[in-house]
């Protein structure tokens, strides 16, 4: 069995205060994506770089305290691949892949395009430079999965207030059809999804900070494991956890019949 977990943290020292490493020692989790670490490396402790019985990898954002996405594992990769050798997407900090034989695993944070005009089209240009990126992925011959903070909800299921918000990044016709096209196209499977088709509240991950979202569940399902169709096939438990909350993210457990 592989444990792989998902979680933007919205700032790893924050989280941490919080109790994440306290509940991730009890997660027996391989692997675990991170996102919007909001942390340069002289800002990580050494639990933060290493959890008890995990190392971490990291790509950092250059801007201070912005962006940057983290893997950390039990077990020590064949490789690893900082960024997409694209400058103005690297100096963000969005992508981290690790390879384990066969089976590579990356941590992405696509950009969200809620802030303002500038950012949504800064979200529409990444989206389109890796769009063929994930093709070369899927025909790479490895076995997949894409963990994190995707900044999009994909079906009307995906978000409580849907109707009133199509016009809003995040749920825009252009970019529900962007993801559409990675599962229609080029053949990912988005695991949540195939093992609840038709889950409503409990497949929210986010939660505005605004109004009382999280207490009356007003959420949105942005973050996604998305995987190669023999990985997403051995998927038997995918479990989004709100129990405690670190971030105003929630981890994204899934379970793989699969081994390192």
């Amino acid at each position: 069995m592989l444990r792989i977990i998902s979680l933007n943290l919205n700032g790893i020292r924050s989280a941490v205060s919080k109790g994440f490493l306290d509940w991730l020692a009890q997660q027996d989790a391989d692997l675990i994506c991170l996102q919007e670490l909001k942390a340069r490396s002289a800002d990580l402790s050494p639990a933060m770089r290493s959890p008890t019985g995990l190392q971490g990898w990291f790509h950092h954002a250059e801007k201070k305290g912005y962006s940057g996405v983290g893997i950390y594992s039990r077990h020590a990769p064949d490789r690893v691949i900082e960024g997409l050798g694209i400058a103005d997407i690297d100096a963000e900090g969005r992508f981290l892949q690790l390879d384990f034989g066969k089976l590579s695993v990356v941590s992405l944070y696509l950009p969200s395009g809620s802030s303002s005009e500038e950012r949504l089209q800064i979200k529409f240009s990444f989206m389109e430079r890796f769009l063929p990126h994930m093709a070369a992925l899927s025909a790479s011959g490895q076995e997949i999965v894409v963990c994190g903070d995707w900044n999009i909800a994909h079906r009307e299921l995906d978000l409580k207030n849907w109707k009133s918000n199509q016009k809003n990044s995040g749920f825009l016709p252009a970019e529900r059809a962007w993801l559409s096209r990675l599962f229609d196209e080029q053949g990912w499977v988005d695991v949540y999804r195939r093992l609840h088709p038709e889950a409503t509240d409990a497949c929210y991950t986010w939660w505005s900070n605004r109004g009382q979202a999280w207490a009356k569940n007003v959420g949105w399902r942005l973050d996604y494991q998305i995987a190669t169709p023999a990985l997403a096939a051995s998927a038997r438990t995918a479990e989004v956890y709100k129990t405690q909350r670190f971030s105003d993210h929630a981890p994204l457990t899934v379970d793989y019949d699969w081994s390192l």
